[in-house]
């Protein structure tokens, strides 16, 4: 069940005293930390190492932790209403069992395009499941953004293709907008959602030429959470597109930000080492670490989507 790593994770001690300031609460060293998510039922943390194939879930209450090795590269995590969990692999999308640690495969994804994976994905506030694909080598525009409404056994809709890092789906409170990025061209777009699922009205949300866009989060008062890679921190754009004081990370790649803790007012937040030399690795030695400090401001528990069926596994 174990996976290897460094560093032992430890209580998060919530106060005061760790408003906006960042910890390091598990020095993992994770190639490519990715995809946290509040999983109320373990009240823990989850989250992948998708280079290093492992799926790790932390508690913040006791600072246990467990990892689980993955059949191919792990993407994304979500809940279902029945409570289990969805994981996005490389080449399609899985059940998994914490309790076994199997991995069951309910639907694949773009087979006809072996060069491609899968990357984020997120649960909007109507169940639907949205995630993208992204080029494998980040050079060719290939990727393309999907949804599934409510249950696997609706089937997968394409939205849109041309995307070369496709990343961060995530919708608003109100269910009205969607927010998505093509981390290689640093640019978050935004979208008009409707009730039924559409997306249209496409526009520039935020371009970023200081680090990368990569994953998205939502707060309860609609501000977008944004992990810049390659930038040692998190941004935070209010619905307007104004922008807030950016937090700093002790980590040159900040990969994604999720909300959790009894309260919802302790922020996760995922590194990674790729790419990185190792001179910038000595000098922020807890890059690819798990952080974690407390906020005045609450974001929403994540949605599950409906189950796949049992005769799809």
């Amino acid at each position: 069940m174990s996976a290897r790593h460094d560093g032992v994770p430890a209580p998060l001690k919530d106060g005061p005293h760790a408003l906006f300031q960042p910890v390091c609460v598990w020095d993992l060293r994770a190639e490519l930390g990715e995809g946290p998510i509040w999983i109320e039922a373990d009240k823990s943390l989850y989250f992948v190492d998708i280079l290093g194939r492992a799926v790790h879930r932390y508690d913040p209450a006791t600072g246990r932790s467990a990892s689980w090795a993955a059949p191919a590269r792990p993407c994304f995590l979500t809940p279902t209403t029945d409570g289990s969990l969805l994981c996005g692999l490389e080449d399609g999308l899985y059940r998994f069992d914490p309790a076994t640690g199997r991995f069951s495969l309910a639907l694949s994804v773009e087979r006809d395009q072996p060069g491609n994976r899968i990357n984020d994905g997120h649960v909007d506030p109507y169940g639907r499941l949205w995630f993208g694909t992204m080029d494998d080598a980040e050079t060719t525009a290939s990727g393309s953004l999907y949804s599934i409404g409510g249950s696997l056994d609706a089937g997968l809709r394409h939205h849109h293709g041309g995307y070369t890092v496709s990343n961060g789906p995530a919708a608003s409170p109100d269910g009205r907008t969607l927010y998505h990025c093509d981390s290689a061209l640093g640019t978050i777009y935004a979208f008009d959602l409707s009730p039924e699922g559409g997306l249209s009205g496409r526009r520039v949300f935020r371009h970023f030429a200081d680090g990368a866009p990569d994953g998205l989060a939502m707060d309860s008062a609609g501000v977008l959470w944004v992990g810049i890679w390659g930038g040692g921190r998190i941004e935070r754009l209010t619905p307007e597109g104004g922008r807030l004081e950016p937090i700093v990370i002790p980590a040159r790649n900040v990969t994604k930000v999720a909300f959790g803790g009894p309260d919802f007012r302790t922020v996760f937040v995922t590194t990674a080492r790729k790419g990185l030399a190792d001179d910038l690795l000595h000098a922020e030695p807890q890059t690819g670490g798990l952080f974690a400090f407390r906020v005045d401001v609450a974001g929403a528990p994540p949605r599950g989507m409906s189950p796949p069926d049992a005769s799809t596994l």
